[in-house]
């Protein structure tokens, strides 16, 4: 595909230091051994059977409002309209935070760590997922009721590329088993396929409710949208949106910054 880009530069970092819950957004952000950015999915919440509590099994965990320390370090924690807010201290033990987690979902609940690569949804492709500024915009054309903070809050996605059109990510996926080689600053990235999404870009991010034919509305334009140079051997469907990456061993301890650059690596 031959594609002139305006300037493609990293408008936004959004990192998700606990899954599920609200995202935070930073100026830089570290690679680490496992490819992901430090104190992306750095905790995850678990149930007695060792299962995820997550957006995907559990709607109420949109009701939950967090608030994170530059650092990580803490957790500010409230229930939706409620003005009593609790703060934790995540580099200590995590008995208070996890009593607080077990009463509000009406179950035991336990916090975990992973500090080299936190827990992604895709373990193969650990690298944080990619999309523009227009992409978002777009999106949230389709729907009267949403505006690019509620679909950016749906898709949860790390980095924002703004200075080019929709879609243009697309660009960063291939073949079936192949990369396209692309670096943002200093960093080198592997895209490999377009990220196939599950049912929580289909809630509302604040009330957990489902927003009426969101799936179907999302396929009938993302099929009507697709850049005709795409590589279309991807999408056995069309509910896909933002590229999902790896990262070379080589780029531990790297930091992406904003406004850095990207550029395709041919």
């Amino acid at each position: 595909m031959s594609s002139v880009s305006l300037n493609p530069t990293l408008a936004r970092i959004d990192l998700y230091p606990v899954k599920s819950f609200d995202g935070t957004a930073v100026p830089q952000a570290e690679i680490l051994p496992g490819g992901s950015l430090k104190c992306d999915r750095s905790f995850a919440l678990f149930d007695s059977q060792g299962h995820f509590i997550n957006g995907k099994r559990n709607a109420r965990i949109h009701q939950l409002r967090a608030l994170f320390a530059e650092d990580c370090t803490r957790l500010t924690l409230w229930i939706d309209g409620s003005d009593e807010k609790t703060t934790f201290d995540l580099t200590q033990h995590w008995d208070e935070l996890e009593s607080w987690l077990s009463g509000y979902f009406q179950q035991p609940v336990t916090l975990q760590e992973n500090r080299q690569m936190g827990f992604p949804d895709d373990t193969n492709s650990s690298g944080p997922t990619i999309v523009s500024t227009a992409t978002l915009e777009a999106v949230a054309a389709w729907y009267p009721d949403l505006d690019v903070a509620e679909v950016r809050r749906r898709f949860r996605t790390n980095l924002e590329i703004d200075g080019v059109p929709a879609f243009w990510e697309d660009q960063l996926f291939g073949e079936e088993g192949q990369t396209v080689a692309f670096q943002i600053g200093e960093v080198a990235f592997w895209g490999i396929n377009p990220c196939q999404r599950c049912i929580v870009p289909t809630r509302d991010t604040w009330t957990g409710a489902s927003t009426a034919q969101f799936q179907k509305m999302f396929n009938q334009q993302r099929l009507a949208t697709l850049p005709e140079w795409v590589n279309r051997s991807r999408f056995n469907h069309f509910y896909r949106l933002a590229v999902n990456t790896r990262l070379p061993a080589t780029e531990v301890g790297k930091v992406l910054k904003l406004s850095d650059p990207l550029r395709l690596i041919q």
